[in-house]
C-alpha cells in the first residue's frame, strides 16, 4: 500500500509516494550524504555537454544546490552558503557563464 509522505517548505507542499511498511525501501543502504553525492553527480554537467548546457540557467541552478546540500551534510556551511549564492545567482540572472577557456580570445601577435 503506498503513503504519500508530505513535506513542506515556504508553504509548497512537495508529495513523495513511499511504501507505508518501508519508508527507505528506495536506497536504504545510502546514507543522506550518499544520497546527495548521487543526486549531485547525476545533475553535474558532464564534459561532453559542457558547451551545450553551460549557460542553462536551470541546469547550472540545480547543479549548485545539489553542491550545496553535499557541502552541508558535510558540516561545511560557508562553501554550501557559497553554491546557494550561485544557484540563486544563476535563477534571478545576476551570474553568466564566463567564457570557455579553450576558446577564449586568441591574442594578436604585434610584428
Amino acid at each position: 500500500m503506498e503513503d504519500n509522505s508530505s513535506a513542506h517548505h515556504s508553504g509548497i507542499q512537495f508529495s513523495i509516494p513511499m511504501n507505508s511498511s518501508t519508508p527507505n525501501a528506495v536506497t536504504p543502504e545510502l546514507s543522506e550524504l550518499e544520497l546527495a553525492q548521487a543526486i549531485a553527480n547525476r545533475l553535474a554537467i558532464k564534459p561532453n555537454d559542457w558547451h551545450r548546457l553551460n549557460r542553462d540557467r536551470k541546469i547550472r541552478a540545480q547543479e549548485q544546490a545539489a553542491a550545496a546540500l553535499v557541502y552541508l551534510l558535510k558540516d561545511q556551511p560557508e562553501e554550501a552558503l557559497t553554491r546557494l549564492q550561485q544557484a540563486v545567482g544563476w535563477l534571478d540572472q545576476s551570474l553568466t557563464a564566463p567564457p570557455c577557456p579553450s576558446h577564449g580570445t586568441a591574442k594578436k601577435s604585434v610584428t
